[in-house]
């Protein structure tokens, strides 16, 4: 007989708060009535501005099975909370969870612009991500290189071996769902081996606060550049002191304001 939830659950807190979080938004777009469009990744809305749906496209889901079959995965890894010998562990865990977030966001979107530039593919234009899938992915190759041994348990019943698990449920996503995010799923993949294999390293506590700092900066401009939600609290108005000379730039309708305090050695022509 296995441990007791509440004793899994204390042994994996970040994993518990991520599952959470990923299926408290599910219940918001639920009772919300928000569609995939609204939240998703495409190149099109991020050649818009609209590139907040890195983060947001990545935490939803619009279908049950796709939150039930990601965050049973995302049980089973884990794991690598409690492989702190390995150099892994909780604060390991929760520092390239942003990474794999952010990275393998990037990634996929350039990827499209990759297809729709060189190859002229407008498919990819239009097409939109949502879900946890290139975290899980990521994790998933993570862990297959650091501990080959382990396995990777779905629904409580399905057991795969993990060293074989990131493409295994590659090719099983595609065929089973075929609207499945293939490049997706392989950007985490992707981003994952770059983890594991020290090409991206050297995050630590400190680097971690500091980018989530900026991510969320970043997110919050971009949620009022693309007037997805307009945050009144940032506008700035023009202040116009009548104290001060206004000088005019013909041509871009800009005008700098300058002290009427004559300085030495410059002359205004």
């Amino acid at each position: 007989m296995g441990k007791p939830l509440f004793y899994e659950i204390l042994e994996k807190p970040a994993t518990s708060c991520m599952i959470g979080i990923c299926s408290a938004i599910w219940f918001y777009i639920q009772k919300k009535n928000i569609g995939y469009q609204h939240v998703g990744l495409s190149y099109e809305t991020a050649a818009e501005g609209h590139h907040w749906r890195i983060i947001t496209s990545a935490f939803s889901h619009i279908s049950v099975i796709h939150l039930v079959f990601n965050m049973s995965a995302l049980w089973s890894l884990g794991v690598v909370e409690q492989l702190g010998h390995l150099g892994l562990g909780m604060a390991y865990y929760l520092q390239y969870t942003l990474v794999l977030v952010v990275l393998s966001g990037l990634l996929v979107l350039g990827m499209y612009h990759f297809l729709i530039q060189r190859f002229k593919v407008e498919y990819f234009r239009r097409v939109t991500a949502v879900g946890y899938s290139c975290v899980v992915f990521g994790w998933m190759t993570i862990l297959s290189v650091k501990q080959p041994s382990s396995k990777l348990d779905l629904f409580g019943f399905l057991s795969l071996p993990i060293s074989f698990a990131p493409f295994e449920s590659l090719i099983f996503t595609s065929i089973i769902v075929p609207q499945a995010s293939f490049l997706g799923h392989l950007s985490g993949i992707i981003v994952g081996y770059a983890i594991a294999w020290g090409l991206i390293h050297g995050m630590t506590n400190y680097w971690a606060v500091s980018m989530l700092g900026w991510i969320a900066v970043a997110f919050v401009f971009s949620l009022k550049r693309s007037g997805a939600y307009d945050f009144n609290f940032l506008e700035i108005e023009s202040v116009t002191d009548p104290s001060l000379r206004s000088v005019r730039f013909i041509g871009n309708a800009r005008t700098l304001q300058m002290s009427t305090i004559p300085v030495e050695g410059v002359e205004i022509v």
